[in-house]
């Protein structure tokens, strides 16, 4: 049996004007079709999968616009200005060279920070996505 109560602060009549109770099935909140399967254009609409791709947009965008920036600047600067490169900053170690590491080093850092993100943010909302599905369920 399913209750079809309105809260107090709620006037409008019950869903399909069906009256105070009802013996229906509740439908199912879950998004599968009749085999069982995502629904994955219905999983797509949900706010919860909505909400997922913005958190990874969140972060996915402004970190790969700096990076290339980052990166795509190193290029220009070796090819354009090789007097600025060429630079030495302590004993054999110049401009170019310290930039070049220097990518290492923002990748190493941008991988540790998107980590940490995902754990932190994205995984949350996964399972949020996922138990849509029931796909975490054994």
């Amino acid at each position: 049996m399913t209750k079809a109560i309105l809260p107090p602060t709620d006037s409008r009549p019950a869903r399909g004007g069906r009256g105070f109770a009802t013996f229906d099935d509740p439908g199912s909140p879950l998004l599968v079709d009749e085999a069982g399967e995502p629904d994955f254009v219905a999983l797509q609409a949900s706010d919860d999968f909505r909400e997922l791709r913005r958190r990874i947009m969140i972060f996915v965008v402004p970190a790969t616009c700096g990076f290339l920036l980052w990166y795509l600047g190193y290029v220009a600067l070796s090819a354009y200005a090789p007097d600025f490169m060429g630079r030495p900053v302590w004993g054999v170690l110049n401009v170019g060279l310290l930039f070049g590491l220097l990518q290492f080093v923002t990748t190493i850092a941008l991988t540790l920070g998107y980590a940490r993100y995902a754990r932190l943010k994205l995984d949350p909302q996964v399972g949020a996505v996922r138990s849509l599905t029931a796909e975490d369920r054994g």
